[in-house]
């Protein structure tokens, strides 16, 4: 397994022979429309030429789920697998019409199998009513990406014992986990946590994470688990 970090909450995972993207966010166009956020890292243009063969959206904020980013990976003779919320997935289909890519509804309690790869979503706390976190076994562990979410108590009730790694946000802006609530996650799920949706529009320092068991990511560079 192979992770990269692709800044805000976007990652990339390479596992079993296939490519996953999740959430890209490889543009400025949330800046065109919130001048106060502009990207403080740029963008690193190799990512886009990636061939994805599935990309996870965990729900339909410019930042997660940006057509600008996406057109790259989502053309009219590429086949990707794209699992998405409803909100979301209305969004991708809208702007990818016609293309060969199997656009599936990915809503809270869907599991999808891709050959030895397994997701299942999961509930998230988000301003996007649709929102979700998925987890992800592969190669004998359990990912679980929270997506953008707040503590809320209902989140746990979806999510196994057994979680090996989360990656969660902790800004604590815009519906999202601060420090402190992300800390008391961790804690609750037990698992090595990496924390992102830091760095990218703003100056939040991720080290101040007061979990022990956790790795800092590095914008662009592979995690170290």
């Amino acid at each position: 397994m192979k992770v990269t970090w692709l800044g805000q909450a976007g990652l990339l995972f390479e596992t079993e022979g296939k490519t996953i993207i999740v959430d890209p966010y490889l543009s400025d166009s949330v800046e065109k429309i919130e001048p106060q956020n502009k990207r403080r890292v740029p963008v690193d243009k190799s990512f886009l030429d990636i061939k994805p063969d599935i990309i996870v959206l965990t729900h339909n904020h410019l930042d997660h789920t940006d057509a600008e980013t996406l057109k790259h990976y989502l053309t009219d003779n590429s086949n990707v697998l794209v699992l998405a919320p409803s909100n979301a997935w209305q969004a991708v289909r809208k702007n990818f019409n016609g293309v060969s890519n199997n656009f599936v509804m990915f809503n809270r309690h869907t599991v999808w199998t891709e050959e030895n790869i397994r997701f299942v979503a999961v509930k998230a706390e988000h301003s996007d009513d649709a929102a979700i976190g998925f987890i992800m076994k592969s190669e004998g562990k359990k990912y679980y990406v929270t997506g953008d979410t707040l503590y809320n108590e209902e989140v746990f009730s979806d999510l196994p014992n057994d979680i090996d790694y989360v990656f969660l946000p902790v800004n604590g802006r815009g519906n999202n986990m601060n420090i402190a609530d992300a800390k008391c996650f961790c804690e609750r799920i037990g698992a090595k946590a990496i924390p992102l949706h830091c760095g990218l529009f703003d100056d939040l320092d991720m080290n101040k994470f007061g979990y022990a068991n956790k790795v800092i990511p590095e914008f662009y560079k592979e995690i170290v688990l």
